[in-house]
């Protein structure tokens, strides 16, 4: 299906809608490895994905119908590759962006790249990169969000929310989606146009716990330690016993306090 609503140059303006996918990365991953060329900013969204991914190949679930579950192609090769977090930067803020005006109160990035309303999970984020030598060629950039989702399975009672839980009425799934593909497209071309500083700085200051103590687990010792920041690589930045020390994915996890 193609779509030429969205208030936007080119993110959304081709827009694929599918009822099932095992996982929408797949399926714009697929696409990309066929030979008709797709344009920079499709979307594919899909009502029911039943086989979804997130970070550290955790499975995403989502009740079909209810959240929105997409992927977005994008082409960063101006992005050096020891700056490709940035990437993840601008997405990660444009969501949180999106978001804002639906929420009695600021949501936040949870390091490295998910949406959290207060101390549970609203969505995340998973991007797949294609390299070609020094290059980015292509990104794959996968978002789960629960919407309008108003029961979780008991495991995620404690660690998940959605919108329809903290606002009790059902959100417009193609308004959001618009708006959401309008604050990526305008963070990816501030990437494009090398503001680094304005990216870095606007996804540190909506972390997660920033400069809040917390507690902290590695190798099964639990720590308390402070968030300052994130580098440019994306590792973050923890005050352990008055040092600052970093910590790479999957290296460190945190301990959800109430």
């Amino acid at each position: 299906m193609q779509n030429n609503t969205f208030s936007t140059l080119f993110v959304g303006q081709n827009l694929i809608n599918l009822l099932a996918v095992d996982s929408t990365n797949n399926f714009l991953k697929d696409l990309l490895s066929k030979s008709e060329p797709l344009p920079e900013g499709t979307v594919i969204m899909a009502e029911d994905q039943f086989a979804g991914r997130g970070q550290q190949q955790n499975n995403w679930q989502a009740e079909p119908g209810k959240n929105l579950t997409f992927s977005i192609f994008l082409k960063p090769n101006f992005l050096p590759l020891n700056k490709q977090f940035l990437l993840n930067m601008a997405i990660s803020v444009a969501i949180n962006n999106a978001l804002k005006s639906y929420l009695p109160i600021d949501n936040c990035i949870k390091w490295p790249n998910d949406i959290y309303y207060q101390s549970k999970k609203l969505g995340g984020v998973l991007i797949e990169n294609s390299i070609f030598g020094q290059t980015i060629k292509n990104s794959v950039i996968g978002i789960g969000l629960n919407i309008n989702q108003a029961i979780f399975s008991p495991d995620l009672v404690d660690k998940a929310t959605s919108l329809y839980q903290i606002l009790q009425q059902d959100v417009n799934l193609i308004e959001l989606l618009a708006e959401i593909c309008s604050q990526i497209e305008s963070l990816y071309l501030q990437l494009k146009a090398g503001n680094y500083t304005f990216l870095k700085d606007s996804y540190v200051d909506k972390l997660y716990q920033i400069n809040k103590p917390a507690l902290f687990s590695q190798n099964g010792e639990v720590f308390e330690g402070t968030i300052r920041g994130v580098t440019e690589i994306g590792s973050l930045q923890l005050e352990k016993e008055n040092k600052i020390q970093t910590y790479n994915f999957k290296e460190i996890e945190f301990l959800n306090t109430k």
